[in-house]
């Protein structure tokens, strides 16, 4: 048995600051204001962006593989309560009435919206991030600031 509480199918702590998921609740009920709701899953390969955290000694990365869509596309943004967010959207390709020689026979590729949040840590410097797109991998890049311990002074008692 688990002490780690699992939503979804996927791995998630409540209490780890570096959980990747955002646990929906109503995510079965048809609310239209549910994050479930918004970013509804025509295509689940699509509305779960995987993504990669790593930490090393002077940053945290993170990696997202969202293929296929331009860099105009995706949406990075950092919340006031040290929240950083990733969205975007691929549409479905419609058939062109114009064209009436066109068949489509298996329609196969992913589509739809997606939406992943990540508690970022007290260290990394939100004035500093940065975003980088190339071959279908988004690369987020947080320099980490060193927290200083407080220093502490050990007093004499008298008597």
């Amino acid at each position: 048995m688990s002490l780690i509480p699992n939503f979804g199918g996927r791995r998630s702590n409540i209490f780890d600051p570096f959980s990747l998921d955002m646990w929906d609740p109503f995510k079965d009920f048809q609310f239209p204001n549910s994050v479930s709701g918004s970013f509804g899953s025509e295509n689940s390969a699509f509305v779960n962006a995987r993504v990669d955290w790593k930490e090393t000694e002077e940053e945290h990365v993170l990696k997202a593989d969202i293929p296929g869509l331009k860099k105009e596309e995706v949406k990075v943004e950092i919340e006031d309560d040290r929240v950083l967010q990733i969205s975007g959207e691929r549409n479905i390709q419609k058939e062109d009435k114009n064209d009436k020689n066109d068949t489509w026979h298996r329609v196969e590729r992913s589509s739809g919206k997606f939406l992943r949040r990540f508690r970022l840590p007290e260290n990394a410097k939100l004035d500093q991030v940065k975003a980088a797109m190339e071959n279908g991998v988004l690369t987020i890049t947080l320099p980490k600031e060193e927290i200083k311990k407080p220093h502490v002074k050990a007093i004499e008692i008298s008597g």
